[in-house]
């Protein structure tokens, strides 16, 4: 019997006269693969952030007891004057800089030997460079590595591949069904892009201030229910991956 690890009820938030979300039940079982979709305004994020317990809410959100849970934002905007290197900044979380590479190694994200071989891996010498002088892709890849250097239970991912170039997207979404597969890893993730929900995704919250479906991606993403969360024609959507 799977484990439930999180359950929603009646959420609701709204800020001043403004209902972002309304009503919404769903569960998350231990090992899920969950993609939030929807259009530009649906509450998303804010699904995200109350989940998360950063904004006031209504209703019932409860995680099971002592889970790690790790984030990793859409956007994250760095001074370029603030003096803090990626190596100071992972060591925020892990102390010691063998402890970060060996760590990094071991999820495939990073390797000095084949660093060229992939997008995706972060080169050595990354680790020195200021955090606020990273392309967006490089902040990118730095976020990833920091929700993933304490073993998280659960994974929040807002637009993953956010500021990644098309070539690294597939190694990004690889990586998540590594951590899937070898870890039982519960995932999270918000995704304009429905071919990969087909993909990576066991379960598919449709949600557009409401809930307009929630279950496997084969099964509830029909055209009736395509038409509703988006309001018309839905193929498009496949590709528009900003917003």
């Amino acid at each position: 019997m799977s484990e439930v690890i999180l359950k929603v009820k009646d959420l609701s938030v709204g800020f001043e006269r403004d209902k972002v979300i309304t009503g919404l039940d769903f569960s998350v079982n231990k090992g899920d693969v969950v993609a939030i979709v929807g259009p530009n305004g649906a509450g998303k994020s804010v699904l995200f952030r109350a989940l998360l317990g950063l904004i006031p809410h209504f209703g019932q959100i409860e995680w099971a007891r002592d889970l790690k849970i790790s984030y990793v934002p859409q956007k994250f905007s760095i001074d370029k004057e603030l003096p803090l290197s990626v190596e100071e900044f992972l060591k925020f979380k892990k102390k010691k800089t063998a402890d970060i590479v060996d760590t990094l190694e071991s999820l495939g994200i990073m390797t000095a030997k084949h660093a060229h071989h992939s997008e995706f891996h972060l080169q050595e010498h990354i680790l020195k460079q200021r955090l606020g002088w990273l392309s967006g892709g490089q902040l990118q890849r730095v976020l990833i590595a920091w929700a993933l250097l304490d073993n998280p239970d659960v994974l929040l991912f807002d637009e993953p591949t956010a500021g990644i170039d098309l070539g690294g997207e597939e190694t990004i979404y690889n990586l998540l069904k590594k951590l899937h597969q070898e870890r039982n890893m519960t995932i999270l993730l918000i995704s304009h892009d429905l071919n990969i929900v087909y993909k990576y995704a066991t379960n598919v919250l449709c949600l557009n201030k409401e809930m307009i479906c929630y279950g496997t991606p084969s099964t509830v993403l029909d055209p009736s229910s395509l038409a509703k969360l988006y309001g018309g024609e839905a193929g498009f959507y496949k590709h528009d991956r900003h917003g």
